[in-house]
């Protein structure tokens, strides 16, 4: 693969990462939330690669979010610190969590019950360090966290606060609700209505006598739309954003010209008693997110809004006109066709390597980490 110098020589399917527009995408984000005097702490759970956490840090290696101890262990050991493991504390990874906390000057965990509190009660740190604790709070998103309204929540927070060993850091909310919204108006609806409850949350803290310095919300959407009060917020965590996809562009948390990843993909058969081609781009390239619900199938192909991506297997996907007759002089065995994803994050899983390119010239190649 080394010696291929253009995008359209590579063999397929191949996963092609636009350079420019992941700059483009990372810094337009960074100023965004400098205007607002908010820390961005940027998600890596879209592309688990070191050299796009160096683009969307501004090469600082400092303050970012995982989804995984997979990703957590691969930037520590690449110089990376201020790591935040945005999960709910998983009790089969406690000691993991406690070597990470010992060895970095700060490791930060989530939790959302007391139970998990006695996990970290029973593992104390070492080197006189405390665990680094934010609360998961659910602001009508319906994933982890307390639910905000539940008195429960601030009694947690109560409970981490007066915890040994133990120092609450902070209040973090993800408002993953804003991925059924469509438009501008909407997706500020949900930012505002988020980013009111956490401050809100913040002053019960306050009034209880509760100490923690940070709050922090994020989803891509939110952030690519940040309404005036999330200025209040110390911090935000979007992560899709430095790819962006299909669905984003539906939600409206960009253009489809923002979008910085295709999955190249080749005809591989004709088959005219059925009106379709087959191509080499299966579910094992660009995953079934998404679900087909697409006008055009599972993505969008690229130049070609006439044709759409009915169904994948492992490793063959059918491609059919959306009306009339299929044209097979125009799609030759072998001619290369473009896709660009609904969802970067589930396409991304799906490879181990990405072509990173400057105007279809190659000029890296990024290898992802994987596995939790």
């Amino acid at each position: 693969m080394a010696s291929v110098e253009f995008i359209k020589d590579l063999c397929t399917p191949a996963l092609v990462i636009d350079l420019d527009k992941v700059k483009r995408n990372a810094e337009g984000m960074r100023e965004r939330f400098q205007k607002l005097g908010v820390q961005l702490r940027p998600h890596m759970k879209t592309h688990k690669t070191l050299e796009c956490a160096d683009i969307m840090t501004g090469g600082s290696r400092r303050c970012i979010v995982v989804s995984t101890l997979a990703e957590a262990s691969f930037y520590a050991d690449n110089g990376y610190d201020d790591i935040l493991y945005a999960y709910p504390l998983p009790f089969d990874k406690v000691e993991r969590c406690a070597e990470l906390s010992e060895r970095l000057s700060l490791f930060h965990i989530v939790v959302d019950n007391r139970f998990a509190l006695q996990e970290l009660k029973k593992r104390p740190l070492k080197q006189g360090k405390v665990w680094k604790v934010w609360m998961k709070l659910d602001c009508d998103n319906g994933r982890a966290g307390v639910p905000h309204s539940d008195p429960a929540a601030l009694k947690l927070a109560q409970e981490v606060s007066d915890t040994a060993g133990v120092e609450l850091t902070g209040i973090y909310a993800h408002c993953g609700n804003t991925y059924a919204c469509q438009g501008e108006e909407q997706i500020k609806a949900v930012a505002q209505e988020t980013t009111t409850i956490t401050l809100q949350f913040m002053e019960k803290l306050k009034a209880a006598g509760i100490h923690t310095p940070k709050s922090s919300i994020g989803s891509t959407p939110s952030c690519s739309h940040p309404v005036p009060d999330m200025a209040m917020l110390s911090e935000v965590h979007p992560g899709n954003y430095v790819f962006y996809d299909v669905q984003q562009s539906l939600i409206g948390s960009c253009r489809l010209e923002d979008v910085a990843v295709r999955v190249l993909t080749r005809v591989i058969g004709h088959y005219p008693h059925r009106n379709q081609l087959l191509v080499d781009c299966g579910w094992t390239a660009l995953s079934h997110d998404g679900g087909g619900r697409l006008p055009t199938g599972y993505a969008i192909i690229e130049g070609h809004p006439e044709l759409k991506l009915l169904s994948m297997t492992q490793e063959h996907g059918r491609v059919e006109p959306i009306s009339g007759k299929l044209d097979f002089k125009q799609f030759p065995l072998g001619s290369p066709l473009t896709l660009m994803p609904y969802h970067a994050c589930a396409t991304a899983m799906m490879h181990p390597v990405y072509f990173v390119h400057s105007n279809g010239k190659i000029i890296d190649t990024w290898k992802p980490t994987r596995g939790w």
